[in-house]
């Protein structure tokens, strides 16, 4: 539920000049509520931009994780490291939220690499917009999800239920707000044969399905290797995404479609999730 904000309170303290995380601690603000608020200080006139931007020049704050995510420190916008212009700690919501407005997105993570593993996440532009890294040698997996390889911006955070468990539940956390976005569950049993998740809501209810294509291409990719995995996710039983392998021997890719979602049922946190989960698990069905 929203936190009702008085917004004459918060900008007297704002122009009094407190901090975000003082900002937040006395108003009981999210960094996702701080921003829009902010926003909303800015539509009605009672803010102007050039505040806002100045304020969004300064260091961002760290803020604790309830569920053991820890924030990359600040750097301070302007200063350089290794000859390039350093990329801030925090983001603003807005633009964190443009990387969840593709309609199609492509993952690449290289087969051969020996320890952990990463992924890149790329726009329909190829662009860079989110980075994912597996570590390696975890009993139980736990996967983050970033806005670049420099990793100082985490925004997801993919952890699994269980120590090595093959019909394990992993839970999905949104970094910024330490909101749970959902649940995906394999069906362990089931996947042995052809690869079958459950997609939970934050409370662990079923919404929806995401399933290997067919069992008879299921079945011959275990015995051959040699065919293109695909997957498609369904929410109240409506089709609301596609994930499609591209072949090659050195790099996986995945090609991510919610061009179906017409409803916008699948937030497409827990579609990026997903697909993360699927180019992790790659090569280990069953």
């Amino acid at each position: 539920m929203a936190r009702t904000v008085s917004l004459q309170g918060f900008l007297k303290d704002f122009k009094a000049g407190l901090g975000d995380a003082e900002l937040m601690e006395r108003h009981g603000l999210s960094p996702r509520q701080l921003e829009l608020v902010l926003q909303k200080a800015v539509e009605k006139g009672r803010l102007s931009e050039a505040e806002v931007s100045a304020r969004r020049s300064m260091p961002a704050p760290i803020v604790p994780s309830r569920r053991g995510a820890t924030p990359a420190p600040a750097v301070p916008t302007g200063s350089t490291t290794g000859g390039q212009r350093a990329v801030r700690s925090v983001e603003t919501g807005a633009s964190v939220q443009d990387r969840f407005s593709h309609t199609t997105y492509l993952i690449r993570k290289k087969i051969l690499k020996i320890f952990g593993g990463a992924f890149h996440i790329y726009d329909p532009a190829g662009e860079l917009v989110f980075y994912s890294r597996m570590k390696a040698f975890k009993l139980k997996e736990d996967i983050r999800v970033f806005t670049g390889e420099d990793m100082q911006t985490e925004i997801l955070v993919i952890k699994a239920r269980k120590i090595l468990d093959f019909s394990s539940a992993y839970d999905v956390w949104d970094s910024r707000s330490d909101e749970k976005v959902g649940v995906l569950k394999r069906k362990g049993l089931v996947s042995l044969a052809r690869d079958e998740w459950i997609i939970m809501d934050p409370s662990d209810r079923e919404i929806g399905i995401l399933q290997e294509d067919s069992l008879f291409l299921a079945l011959l990719r275990r015995l051959i290797g040699l065919i293109p995995q695909r997957y498609h996710a369904r929410i109240q039983g409506r089709p609301v995404c596609s994930y499609q392998q591209n072949w090659n021997p050195f790099v996986l890719k995945i090609t991510v479609d919610f061009s179906d979602d017409v409803e916008r049922l699948f937030d497409k946190r827990l579609g990026i999730a997903s697909a993360v989960l699927l180019s992790a698990i790659e090569g280990r069905q069953g």
